[in-house]
């Protein structure tokens, strides 16, 4: 066997090593890994050494984590079932494919949880899922998701870790500073995590042959956010050297910076670059019009090129404008044209905030600034408006003034309750709106940061060129994964084998109370005190905001907080009973369970 076959051999093996526990809960077998290093190789490098602050196993089983999930969601997830629907019907499916790309990773990040040192957890500080999107009323309820406050880590951390997040949820008096204090009193280290299970819902519910992904950042401690949240953020993102060269030239940029300054700063970096080669990416489409056509207009005043749909990026593949906000931050920089000329790709904008953030924490890796101001979580004002609500105070007395002054008209007392209302959900958040612009830094409670951002793609991508889940031979499947560090960026392609018929691996992927709801006999299977934390954990991806923690760990599902949009109701009607099953039969295992059943027969 020579060197590089050798070396191939070993490089599996240590993958299988560390991964064994994940690919075990998903009936994988691993035939085959490919590393392409996009930065960061050196010559004589280490087959294993790391991306980021995380222990090789952990960042290894991570990684595998973003192939599972891109996997599962592509085999189970309804792909391009939506196609045609109306809008319920293509928002089920939307909800069904959240529900297998959240359950899969939540699932990995469970198993790798166990190979966490004994003081350390993984808390979801940011998901997406919560806030409606295009094409969806609040009515429909929350999507499946993995958001603030889920904790991995050994029981005991988990535990102790679990009472505090129930508190900050709960008690208005316990806020960051306490929580931070306990948590370096107690000698715990919190990696906090950014997650978006499934970028581009639409694109894969409708069956899109590019776009969707799943988002995982890992931070090396958490963010500073103390509720649940979801809201808008905007956001520009530029090359580090355009804002080091505008700052030579005593010009500020961010994104309250006007457009011309910011296409004057680009010239003086590039001197010889023309105007119809700067390439403008932000988001678009007719239900976006009120929001940000003054942004579009300013920037084709300045006439550089606004990109649109289909417009061919420098790989050949098409772009999408309607959707996906964060795999477009990688093409961010130059490149040189046919003719020898200069392009720019930059992005502008916003996005909700999940997206936003995780995008801005890619500066540090990918070279480039990245300036945020907080949205509301409505968005219906156009930009220039909408960048003055959330600095406001609501408990002014001059608030109804000013609100109606950014209005355009007096304010309502329908207004007044809620632009104080989602005020209210950033400041609860403890989100940084006092400052007119906000830099990720601003999120951590150390300046100095880390992070690992990982993409897993169930299609392929248009703006890293990177493939998606490819069946290469019966049961064989090709997943790559983007993996970007501090210390370097890599493309990992794995070879996954599924060890059961599709029919078993579709269970395999499915949450358990899905299962159950599908018409899974519950009460003759064997029953596991694994389920107890099985049904905790999906619970709180399936219908987030009908639970209520209460204290001593407990759970309260509320059916009437259960909207029919994301359970229908012979749906809830099977959960109610699986609940109460099990809670009867099973009543120490399931001692956290509290149920509020509908308050009227439906």
């Amino acid at each position: 066997m020579d060197d590089a076959a050798r070396a191939k051999r070993n490089l599996i093996a240590q993958w299988a090593f560390d991964v064994k526990s994940l690919l075990l809960r998903f009936h994988l077998y691993l035939e085959d890994v490919d590393i392409q290093w996009l930065r960061g190789e050196q010559p004589d490098a280490d087959l294993f050494r790391r991306l980021s602050f995380l222990e090789g196993s952990i960042e290894r089983a991570l990684v595998l984590s973003g192939a599972i999930t891109a996997l599962g969601t592509q085999l189970f997830g309804r792909y391009a079932e939506g196609a045609g629907l109306d809008k319920a019907g293509l928002n089920q499916v939307k909800k069904d494919a959240d529900a297998i790309s959240a359950y899969a990773l939540s699932e990995c990040l469970w198993y790798l949880s166990r190979q966490l040192p004994e003081n350390h957890a993984i808390m979801v500080c940011l998901g997406e899922g919560l806030m409606p999107k295009a094409g969806e009323t609040p009515e429909m309820g929350s999507n499946p998701q993995l958001g603030f406050g889920r904790i991995y880590a050994r029981p005991r951390v988990a535990q102790w870790l679990e009472a505090r997040v129930t508190r900050l949820i709960n008690d208005s008096a316990y806020g960051w500073d306490a929580f931070y204090t306990e948590l370096r009193e107690k000698g715990l280290t919190i990696w906090g995590a950014a997650i978006d299970t499934l970028e581009n819902t639409s694109r894969f519910a409708r069956g899109a042959d590019t776009g969707p992904l799943t988002v995982i950042h890992i931070f090396d401690q958490p963010l500073r956010i103390v509720r649940p949240y979801e809201g808008y953020m905007g956001n520009l993102f530029l090359p580090r050297e355009v804002a080091e060269t505008a700052a030579d030239h005593s010009i500020l940029l961010d994104f309250r910076t006007p457009r011309e300054l910011v296409v004057k700063a680009i010239e003086m970096t590039y001197p010889a670059i023309q105007r119809e080669h700067i390439h403008v990416w932000t988001l678009g489409g007719k239900s976006r019009v009120k929001r940000i056509s003054a942004l579009w207009d300013s920037w084709r005043a300045q006439g550089v090129h606004l990109v649109e749909d289909g417009w061919l990026l420098p790989n050949g593949m098409k772009a999408f404008t309607e959707s996906g906000t964060y795999a477009p931050t990688y093409l961010v920089g130059t490149w040189t044209g046919p003719r020898g000329e200069t392009h720019l790709f930059i992005c502008d904008g916003y996005a909700a905030s999940a997206e936003a953030v995780q995008a801005a924490s890619l500066g540090p890796l990918l070279d480039l600034d990245a300036s945020i101001v907080v949205f509301t979580s409505r968005f219906s004002l156009p930009l220039a408006r909408e960048m003055g609500v959330m600095r406001l105070d609501p408990e002014a007395p001059d608030f109804a003034r000013k609100l109606g002054r950014i209005l355009g008209r007096e304010a309502r007392e329908s207004d007044i309750r809620l632009y104080t209302q989602m005020i209210h959900e950033g400041q609860d958040a403890d989100l940084p709106l006092d400052r007119a612009v906000i830099r990720v830094d601003d999120l951590f409670p150390e300046k100095n940061w880390d992070v690992l951002a990982i993409s897993g793609y169930m299609k392929p991508d248009p703006y890293t060129n990177v493939p998606g889940v490819k069946e290469v031979d019966p049961g064989v499947y090709e997943v790559t994964v983007r993996a970007t560090g501090r210390r370097g960026d890599m493309l990992v392609t794995f070879k996954l084998r599924l060890n059961d018929d599709m029919k078993e691996s579709r269970l395999v992927f499915n949450p358990l109370l899905n299962r159950f709801m599908y018409g899974e006999n519950y009460r003759d299977r064997a029953v596991r005190i694994s389920d107890s934390g099985r049904i905790r954990n999906e619970l709180q991806t399936l219908c987030t905001e009908a639970l209520e923690h209460i204290a001593g760990g407990r759970i309260r599902v509320v059916f009437d907080k259960i909207p029919p949009e994301v359970i229908s109701f012979p749906n809830q009607a099977i959960l109610l009973d699986v609940l109460r099953w099990y809670k009867e039969n099973h009543p120490i295992w399931f001692k956290w369970l509290e149920i509020q059943p509908p308050s009227a027969p439906r």
